[in-house]
């Protein structure tokens, strides 16, 4: 079909006066947030627009209209659409078949077939031939559709490719979902505006967040269920090392017990994968065909969590190693079934568009808020209203200021002023993001080469996060406390959901109300009466240290070295930087005593 016939095919959904603003849950006509989108674009007519929707709010649905309309009125001749993933570009291409677009994703090189209406490509499929699609757009008006346009700054070559082949196009709608990049890279055809603070911001044309969709219905709540537990691992140096998950610890040694927690021979995995798959019985009661993901870190690590679930299900999980073609045939299998359990490797979880996907279990090392985001992103589409999704996650204090934090809107920031001694929490490696939005998931012997060795773990159910508010109490997995949140109704609205959560934290801290606190296991305290130190604060203690160490050199005379010593003597505990947050502060005041002493 040429691109007049299927315009004109379609142009009843096509005539400038939009459907009526479309009540929840009609699929044939525009959401709100599309409409209006919609209508600022027609309006405005700009040749760049970047749209940002939260993951299941209907971004694809909206630029396929906007395409619809552009192809219509003669705007322009051809679209292309690039894509993070090989999944993906199909998804787009047949989603683009379903409204009479007709987008070739086997697309490399040559003259487009006369049927077509444009192309699906991949954003590591331009930086191998900028060229190529810098020829096509020129040749005929184009409309390029950057999806997840912060993809355009994964690698310097990328980025440049990108302007290379679409500089010519004669409309560009870029689109993201998520928190853009941490690094500085300036994204192709996004448009910065300096703020009063002097730093310069991505600056959307329509911004549609988290907040709103789920106040619309668009979106599910998420519930985040967080398991801590005691982790033991050995040092590179050979030291055994035992730390309680979520206490306040050094960033190497929250990274060390997070991955100890996933190690799939300690019992940390399989008490989660457990509780998931009991939370997931409870949600197919009211959604039947409800399935769940596991978001893994490498191969051989999904590999051993397939195998765990076989033990603990008798049923065997579609496994996704890489970005294939055989991947992406079982994602459709699943996505077409009522399987319970899906495995996936790192960013084939963004390929991942299974809208029953309604449990997920977080099992990574990735502590990127855009990965994060991605990873939830998977879990909140919502088909009909009443439906709650629910993510297991490791006690990490990133995830969950990330998971507290998800109605949070952030741009790209292009100037990052950093204070001597500021830690930016939303800082990421270039080696983590690398790893974050790999192509394939191949194995990379990283494992063989980690600092350590992980020994044993345990899990202990630890809090519920949900809306940014914290429930719950401490509790051992199978215990009656775990179970009243694993058994929350899976169809609820987003205020009985709360109503629920709050009825069963209050009968909890009711019950540990008999014992005075000193007297209580940590497992019977309420989460607003545990301590929960950040690693933002854990840097001020340790600052506030060294600034009354550094002053008592002064008035002692003695050296910085002889104090810290003569404070781990008195106080006891390891060096300041694996210091807890309460040795730091038996230390404070130690110092001050004995500056007062000394005046």
């Amino acid at each position: 079909m040429t691109t007049t016939a299927a315009s004109s095919t379609h142009s009843h959904h096509l005539s400038p006066a939009f459907p009526g603003r479309a009540p929840w849950g009609t699929a044939s006509k525009l959401r709100a947030w599309q409409q209006g989108a919609m209508e600022k674009y027609i309006q405005e007519q700009p040749r760049d627009f970047l749209a940002v929707a939260t993951p299941g709010a209907g971004k694809t649905t909206f630029a396929l209209t906007l395409a619809s309309w552009l192809l219509h009125h003669h705007v322009v001749q051809q679209v292309t659409v690039v894509a993070p993933t090989e999944h993906l570009k199909k998804q787009w291409a047949e989603a683009a078949a379903r409204i009479g677009i007709k987008l070739d994703p086997e697309y490399s090189a040559g003259p487009l077939g006369r049927e077509y209406d444009g192309v699906a490509v991949t954003y590591a499929g331009v930086g191998v031939r900028p060229m190529l699609h810098r020829n096509r757009v020129e040749q005929r008006k184009t409309l390029v559709i950057l999806d997840e346009i912060h993809h355009a700054g994964d690698s310097k070559s990328w980025g440049e490719a990108c302007l290379e082949a679409f500089e010519p196009a004669t409309r560009r709608l870029a689109l993201t979902g998520t928190p853009f990049r941490s690094d500085t890279n300036p994204i192709p055809f996004v448009a910065y505006e300096e703020g009063n603070d002097g730093i310069r911001r991505s600056a959307a044309d329509y911004t549609y967040g988290y907040g709103s969709a789920l106040s619309d219905h668009v979106v599910r709540p998420v519930i985040f269920l967080s398991y801590s537990g005691n982790m033991r691992w050995r040092t590179k140096a050979g030291d055994e090392i035992a730390a309680r998950l979520g206490e306040p610890m050094t960033k190497d040694a929250v990274s060390q017990a997070w991955r100890t927690a996933l190690d799939p021979r300690g019992e940390w995995m399989p008490s989660v994968l457990r509780a998931a798959d009991q939370r997931l019985t409870e949600v197919r009661k009211a959604i039947p065909d409800a399935g769940a993901l596991v978001i893994a870190s490498d191969q051989d690590s999904a590999r051993a969590y397939a195998k765990l679930i076989r033990e603990i299900t008798g049923s065997k999980a579609t496994l996704v190693l890489s970005d294939d073609t055989g991947a992406s045939q079982r994602i459709d299998d699943f996505s077409a079934s009522d399987d319970r359990w899906m495995v996936a490797v790192r960013m084939v979880s963004e390929g991942v568009d299974v809208p029953r996907l309604a449990v997920g279990v977080y099992a990574t090392t990735i502590s990127t808020p855009l990965f994060f985001a991605q990873a939830v992103g998977r879990f909140v589409r919502s088909r009909r209203r009443g439906e709650t999704a629910s993510v297991f996650l490791p006690t990490v204090p990133d995830l969950l200021t990330f998971a507290n934090e998800m109605e949070v809107e952030r741009d790209h920031v292009l100037d990052k002023p950093k204070k001597e001694g500021e830690e930016d929490p939303y800082a990421e490696s270039e080696k983590e993001m690398e790893e974050a939005n790999r192509e394939q998931d191949e194995d990379t012997g990283e494992q063989d080469m980690l600092p350590f060795e992980a020994l044993e773990s345990d899990a202990v159910f630890d809090r519920v996060l949900y809306d940014g508010a914290e429930f719950g109490m401490q509790a051992h997995p199978g215990s009656e406390e775990e179970q009243d949140y694993l058994g929350i109704p899976g169809l609820l609205e987003p205020d009985q959901v709360e109503m629920l959560l709050q009825k069963r934290q209050a009968r909890q801290i009711a019950h540990s109300r008999k014992k005075p606190d000193t007297e209580a296991d940590l497992l019977e305290l309420p989460a607003e009466r545990r301590p929960v130190v950040t690693h933002k604060e854990l840097m001020e203690l340790r600052k506030q240290l060294n600034t009354l160490v550094g002053a008592y050199v002064h008035q002692s005379g003695k050296p910085h070295g002889v104090i810290h010593t003569e404070l781990r003597r008195v106080c006891g505990g390891p060096p300041s930087a694996e210091a807890t947050a309460g040795q730091l502060r038996q230390r404070i005041d130690k110092v001050r005593e004995w500056a007062t002493r000394m005046r």
